[in-house]
């Protein structure tokens, strides 16, 4: 309420003009902030106690965790670049763990797509922090002037990022990162590797407003068209769910470019309770039906787990922004800025589409899992547990009250956006629009299978247009390729030839001149004895 900062410094090292200081940033934006990420972490360590009860390695799932919190408080309190380094790269590591925890083929492949990925982002925070020497200090909250350093400084950030955020073209380690336990999914999805970037850059909100950041817009567009045309296309419940969080990181960044970066912050908070309480309510479906996470094979939950499917409709329809949720006063706001901002008519467009997209596969997600047949699978081992359902219950009350609280509590000055009748209505008519689509495919399986059995056209849609593809095989195929060629040139080829076999005929040579001098060696080394007594003798008289 008072926009109140305090700063706490302590200089721990300087060199030359540039000093190294310990520094801790409290306001409003970081202690809220830290409150979510410890109140969702905290739901989800309990969650977890009975989801993996069985696990022999409860305790390292648990340290793993704990290492990621900190890692993100490390990003949020401190304003330094080199502290968000430490903490950049303890989220990119403890993710590569978290992600490889159930230790198959499939963890491995998506652990090292996501570390890989992140790791051009902590190339790039390295290069920032180089580059910040040129500014005299790392502490980014001191950077209110404008030159060429800032500018090339604001763009390698950018990069990072969007490494961490997923943005095209990074989007493919995402999707890929579901592999891990749901409660990892629900932490990393809700409040703390996505959200790193997005944080990040609402720090260095005051420079942005300096620079055209249309291109950086026009990639939030096309992120949130592709992931949600894909998540239409797509079966496994997780993977939907992570598509829906690449969507409304789309949706954010667009807002935050745009110069709104406390609504862009406003939603990062609303979103990540109802995106929690999706991933856990859908981690109980999972466990329930024998851990498997094709929305074919799972039906009829409506009738064994009502309470789950309860709040599994309260968060989809959260995520829609159905009026009065908590999803509804973020997303709404954002619709009505776009709205008043004079963007392009295809733009504006694809951006509606885009919502109603979402929609659409929150619908059919719905329907999918929640009709009233049981699909391929009869005896499953459905079960309610108090243990589970308390967390869940919690961020259900959330979800529904959070935005109401935030819009009035949050903002200094409410926002009043005045827009004629038809601009009031086209978000909520996109998204019933949406949600009908939805239910029509959920329901024309037919149709559905049809459309999909049309391999190339589920491969662009559903593959996110490919970029799973270049992120992989483009790349790592044609670098293997060379390599082998490299290898069968140089390592066994003319390297073998000119240094292996010279090194062995240099070896030769030398034996054999070895074995001429010691022919005669009992001659060779009475004469070196001899040599050597002169000497020493000789030696010995100039000293005295």
């Amino acid at each position: 309420m008072l926009d109140f900062i305090i700063l706490i410094d302590w200089e721990i090292l300087s060199i030359n003009s540039c000093s190294l200081v310990f520094t801790i940033l409290l306001d409003y934006i970081s202690l809220i902030f830290i409150g979510c990420v410890l109140l969702i972490s905290s739901i989800v360590v309990i969650y977890r106690n009975s989801y993996i009860s069985g696990d022999l390695y409860k305790k390292r799932f648990l340290l793993l965790v704990i290492l990621f919190v900190i890692s993100i408080v490390l990003i949020i309190i401190r304003p330094n670049l080199i502290s968000i380094l430490l903490g950049w790269d303890g989220l990119g590591l403890v993710s590569y763990c978290l992600v490889i925890y159930f230790q198959n083929f499939k963890s491995y492949r998506a652990g090292i797509l996501t570390i890989l990925t992140n790791r051009i982002g902590d190339v790039a925070i390295l290069i920032s922090i180089s580059w910040a020497i040129n500014l005299g200090r790392w502490n980014f909250i001191y950077y209110i002037y404008w030159d060429n350093w800032i500018i090339f400084l604001l763009f390698i950030l950018v990069l990072a990022g969007f490494t961490k955020r997923a943005q095209i073209p990074f989007s493919s380690w995402l999707p890929a990162a579901i592999a891990a336990p749901t409660p990892v999914s629900a932490l990393v999805h809700s409040s703390t590797l996505v959200t790193a970037g997005v944080y990040l850059l609402i720090r260095f909100n005051n420079l942005f407003i300096n620079i055209d950041c249309s291109f950086f817009v026009y990639i939030g567009i096309l992120t949130i068209f592709i992931s949600g045309l894909g998540a239409n296309f797509e079966f496994d419940l997780k993977k939907i769910i992570a598509l829906s969080t690449l969507s409304q990181l789309g949706l954010i960044i667009r807002v935050l470019f745009l110069g709104f970066y406390n609504v862009a912050f406003f939603h990062l908070l609303t979103h990540a309770f109802f995106k929690a309480l999706l991933f856990l309510c859908a981690g109980l479906i999972i466990h329930c039906i024998r851990n498997r996470q094709d929305i074919r094979h799972i039906g009829g939950i409506v009738n064994k787990l009502p309470f789950t499917s309860s709040c599994f409709c309260i968060s989809s329809i959260s995520l829609c922004g159905i009026p009065f949720l908590s999803g509804f006063y973020s997303k709404d706001l954002i619709l009505e800025i776009y709205s008043i901002e004079g963007i392009r008519i295809y733009i504006y467009l694809i951006y509606f589409i885009s919502v109603g997209l979402t929609a659409s596969y929150s619908i059919r997600l719905v329907y999918y899992c929640l009709r009233g047949y049981n699909n391929l699978y009869a005896c499953n081992n459905y079960y309610e547990d108090f243990n589970i359902n308390y967390p869940i219950i919690l961020l259900t009350f959330i979800s529904i009250v959070l935005g109401s609280i935030f819009i009035w509590g949050f903002f200094s000055t409410p926002y009043l956006v005045v827009l004629p009748l038809h601009l009031k209505i086209i978000p909520l008519l996109f998204v019933f629009v949406g949600g009908w689509v939805g239910y029509e495919l959920s329901q024309l399986i037919f149709l559905e299978n049809f459309i999909i059995n049309f391999n190339y056209i589920n491969s662009i849609l559903g593959g996110m247009w490919f970029i799973p593809k270049f992120s992989t095989y483009i790349i790592y195929g044609p670098i293997l390729y060379t390599s082998n060629k490299y290898y069968e040139i140089i390592d066994i080829g003319w390297g073998e030839y000119i240094i292996s076999n010279s090194i062995i005929i240099i070896f030769s040579y030398f034996s054999k001149l070895n074995q001429i001098i010691q022919n005669n060696n009992i001659k060779l080394f009475l004469l070196s004895f001899f040599f050597i007594f002169i000497f020493i003798i000789i030696y010995l008289y100039s000293l005295n």
